[in-house]
């Protein structure tokens, strides 16, 4: 395929509610949305789920918008690609790291490619599913009173796992309190690397409490400290910013420093390398489950097509647009029965850019 236009746009949805975690409170959502355009005049659509500020990760909406302008897209324009890998195993290797700034360019080559092919984005990935169990992100609240309300309000609507956010002062008290109202449901932690191996005797409490997983307690770059804690802890260590790349999840593996690994496409370099560790993971017995990182519906229509494949085993992150915003940037928006999200059949990501929408959003626009 020849590309012949790429647009980004700035795009900024407020939340519906806050979303606080352990370094920080969100909100709103600013972030790049990319457009790819091909010579026939086909779309290809995806996100940037890099943050305004320098906390998940190294990537801000900034620094990967330089990225996109200056290396990526320069290089999508000038050669003819035949399929999105080899975005990220050919033309992009040379680049260091900007993984976000990598997966969003790359997702609207795969959501282009699948509109050319006339084949969902699913199955272009090797997805084999047709629907979807999802599970929901709870933030740091004002209470535990107010995480029970919270959580009751979503097994009403039928989530099928529930993932607390803690952070030091704000973890074993919740979750025995959560607990003790809610025994039996699949319950976890995130710490997003909010503890060290000092804590070990605290983290330690937590095994009695039945929890799926906690993610990510240690550090944001460890995998030596997580192995560590896992030989010490029954409950499931699940990694997820510690996992760049392919290597890191094989070399995660190999030390024994998690039992689960979360995918966010953004996160590992974009859909080529989520499907590659992937693979390894179904080859070594280690389950998965998509992370969210407050994806508009854009997000989370390549969310739900990643998901599809058949090592994602585990409820993951994406959740109905509506817990998010008051109107999302796709037609129709993504909803969420009983917990199932309906994989798209249609070509592409299989849901509608809103034009209207995405005009109404956007601060500001760039042709290349």
């Amino acid at each position: 395929m020849k590309i012949k236009q790429v647009i980004l746009r700035h795009m900024k949805l407020d939340l519906l509610h806050p979303f606080t975690t352990s370094f920080g409170t969100e909100y709103d959502r600013e972030f790049i949305l990319v457009e790819a355009i091909s010579e026939d005049g086909i779309s290809g659509w995806a996100e940037s789920v890099a943050m305004l500020d320098p906390l998940y990760n190294e990537e801000t909406v900034k620094t990967n918008r330089h990225i996109l302008e200056d290396y990526l897209i320069p290089i999508v324009l000038n050669n003819e690609i035949s399929h999105p890998n080899e975005l990220s195993e050919k033309y992009f290797a040379h680049i260091r790291g900007n993984y976000m700034a990598k997966s969003a360019i790359e997702g609207a080559v795969w959501d282009l490619y699948a509109k050319q092919e006339n084949i969902s984005l699913s199955k272009a990935l090797g997805g084999t599913k047709k629907e979807i169990e999802v599970g929901v992100s709870i933030g740091i609240q004002d209470s535990i009173d107010a995480t029970i309300n919270i959580i009751q309000s979503r097994l009403e609507e039928g989530y099928k796992r529930f993932k607390l956010k803690i952070k030091p002062g704000w973890d074993v008290e919740l979750i025995d309190k959560v607990r003790k109202v809610y025994p039996d449901i699949p319950l976890m932690a995130d710490a997003n690397s909010a503890y060290t191996l000092a804590d070990l005797e605290h983290l330690t409490a937590l095994d009695l409490y039945n929890l799926m997983m906690i993610e990510q307690p240690l550090a944001y770059n460890d995998i030596i400290d997580h192995a560590e804690l896992q030989n010490r802890m029954e409950t499931a260590i699940c990694l997820d910013e510690s996992i760049h790349s392919l290597d890191d999840a094989r070399k995660a593996l190999k030390l024994g420093s998690c039992k689960i690994i979360n995918i966010k496409v953004g996160r590992v370099g974009g859909l080529t390398q989520a499907k590659k560790i992937h693979d390894l993971c179904l080859e070594n017995g280690i389950p998965l489950w998509c992370g969210g990182m407050l994806e508009s519906g854009i997000g989370r229509a390549h969310n739900i097509a990643i998901t599809s494949l058949p090592n994602f085993i585990l409820p993951g992150d994406t959740a109905a647009s509506s817990l998010y915003w008051s109107e999302d940037i796709i037609k129709p928006e993504v909803t969420v029965v009983n917990g199932i999200i309906k994989v798209p059949s249609s070509p592409g990501i299989g849901y509608e850019p809103d034009i209207e929408k995405i005009n109404k959003y956007t601060i500001s626009k760039k042709y290349l």
